[in-house]
């Protein structure tokens, strides 16, 4: 079942390839593909790249070989001398945006930035470009940390739109990459503003945009502390729904899982239901279908037996591996909080088995969640049950509250019809 849950095949097309090795890497540690495998799948993905010395070492792996291959001997020289000159050309443009002079007189204009350059140190728009070439190529190279600086020198300078988005892109790889997830989400919102507000987009290609960012900002949204909020923000907005459904609906799993764990969960939990219903034809895996099982169907017994399959789901899910403990203690006090509405009595031992705990674990958490949740409840320790109080609303009581609600309307109607009058009086006397 393992594999078979593994969304890694679903995500490699919407991931840059530096993305996708620590899925890889993953993967292998958890053994869910013949390691010979995931030596393949490394070595396409990275034959192409300036990773001269690594795409030799699984070259090395795959063949069991210590000899060296000409076209990657080739390779690594070429990658050398390219480095060397870009080196070259960004030491000089570095020097010069360096100068104290330089910094002091530079604003947030970019095209006066730019004439400034030319008039005093005879730049041009492709002085500037060096930077994104050279940032570009030490990303390809691996240096992440290098490429986010050049990326970054780039976008403050340039004035071409198309080359500062791609470089924001860059970016935010590069902070993934290096673990740098306060700069991430900034960049994830700057891309989100750039996406959502540019105009004369095709519809087609903004999709692909949106699809692409949802994707990459998973890596964020599990790993900053406030990410899981982010996702619900993000993810519930009209276009960022419409897009999951129409590309990625295994994206789902991911929503479901942050809003499970969410301290704000109850608010968009009803939304959330919806949407799965919506999407359970073209897209299901246990950690959906418990959402469906515990707030659709209300069947206990398939959501225990379904929360036991998420288990191991998310242990061997990159993303939500992380979080897999998290998940299960929300998960067993949505089933404790649903079942409560519904059962007047329960019996701690049916309870019990419905969290998937044993007795003496299943006891402990029924009394904590009555504690914590100031459940109007009470524990017959002699029938081994919890007896709910539900609160009853005498008739005495009802009438009051309806009462209440008529003389409220009923003020809103006479306001209403007072404003009428002065209105029609006021135009009479005009007249």
């Amino acid at each position: 079942m393992a594999a078979e849950y593994d969304l890694t095949k679903d995500m490699i097309p919407f991931l840059d390839r530096h993305l996708v090795f620590p899925l890889l890497e993953f993967l292998e540690v958890k053994e869910l593909y013949a390691v010979d495998d995931l030596l393949q799948a490394k070595y396409a993905l990275f034959r192409n790249s300036n990773m001269a010395d690594f795409i030799l070492d699984l070259h090395k792996k795959i063949n069991n070989t210590d000899e060296t291959p000409k076209e990657i001997a080739d390779k690594r020289q070429q990658v050398l001398a390219k480095m060397e000159q870009l080196q070259a050309q960004v030491q000089k443009v570095m020097e010069v945006l360096e100068k104290p002079e330089v910094i002091s007189v530079l604003r947030q204009d970019k095209v006066q930035n730019l004439q400034t350059l030319k008039e005093n140190y005879n730049f041009t728009e492709e002085t500037i470009d060096i930077l994104y070439e050279f940032g570009q190529f030490e990303f390809d190279c691996g240096s992440y940390g290098g490429a986010a600086d050049m990326l970054y020198h780039f976008r403050v300078l340039s004035t071409n739109e198309e080359r500062c988005l791609s470089a924001t892109w860059g970016k935010m790889a590069a902070e993934i990459l290096t673990g740098n997830w306060d700069v991430a989400l900034e960049e994830l919102q700057k891309l989100r503003e750039t996406i959502d507000h540019k105009s004369g987009v095709a519809p087609l290609q903004q999709l692909q945009q949106r699809t692409w960012l949802i994707h990459w900002s998973l890596f964020i949204i599990f790993n900053h502390p406030k990410g899981r909020d982010s996702i619900i923000d993000m993810f519930f907005a009209p276009q960022y729904i419409n897009t999951i459904q129409t590309s990625c609906p295994w994206v789902l799993r991911y929503l479901a899982a942050a809003v499970v764990t969410s301290k704000r969960r109850k608010a968009q939990m009803k939304e959330l239901v919806k949407i799965i219903e919506q999407e359970a034809y073209e897209y299901r895996d246990p950690v959906t279908e418990f959402v469906e099982a515990l707030f659709v169907r209300f069947d206990f017994d398939d959501a225990q037996k379904k929360l036991k399959e998420c288990e191991k789901v998310l242990a061997n899910d990159f993303f939500l591996n992380a979080i897999q403990e998290d998940f299960m203690e929300s998960a067993r006090q949505f089933i404790s909080e649903t079942y409560c509405r519904i059962h007047q009595k329960i019996n701690i031992k049916d309870m019990t088995q419905t969290l998937n705990l044993n007795q003496e674990e299943g006891e402990k958490w029924i009394v904590n969640l009555i504690r914590d949740t100031r459940v109007d409840a009470k524990i017959d320790f002699e029938e081994n049950t919890v007896i709910m109080n539900t609160p009853v609303t005498s008739v005495y009581q009802q009438v009051i509250e309806r009462t209440k609600g008529l003389s409220f309307r009923s003020q809103v109607l006479s306001s209403a019809i007072k404003r009428r009058e002065t209105q029609a009086a006021s135009k009479e006397t005009t007249a």
